[in-house]
């Protein structure tokens, strides 16, 4: 894979995380003390950030860097899984049938088609 590539899907996954988390473009700028034309082009691909610029975006998303960086790799989708198992050990059979219904309708949602505006 060539490095347009990998920053072409790097953005990706950033403005994916940003649009799930009912983010604009300006709003993570803000919070990551970023300009926003820095974030769409960090979003199309188009440029190469510096790790600081890459840390503040993940701290305004406050996502783990795993999730942008590796989000497909086998390891890291077992420490997803692993994380979600420990969050439901302490519920009751009652709260882990809602946290189900919750994830149901939060996968069902990622798992729609985008449309153009939506980014």
């Amino acid at each position: 894979m060539d490095d347009k590539t990998i920053l072409k899907e790097i953005g990706q996954r950033i403005r994916q995380i940003r649009v799930s988390k009912g983010m604009t473009q300006n709003d993570l700028a803000f919070s990551a003390h970023l300009a926003p034309s820095n974030i769409s082009d960090i979003e199309l691909g188009k440029s190469n950030m510096w790790i600081v610029t890459f840390v503040k975006i993940v701290e305004a998303l406050q996502v783990s860097a795993d999730l942008i960086l590796r989000s497909d790799v086998p390891e890291v989708n077992s420490i997803y899984k692993k994380e979600f198992s420990e969050m439901l050990d302490d519920c009751s059979p009652t709260e882990i049938e809602a946290i189900l219904k919750i994830v149901s309708e939060v996968k069902s949602t990622l798992h729609k088609p985008k449309k153009e505006e939506d980014y």
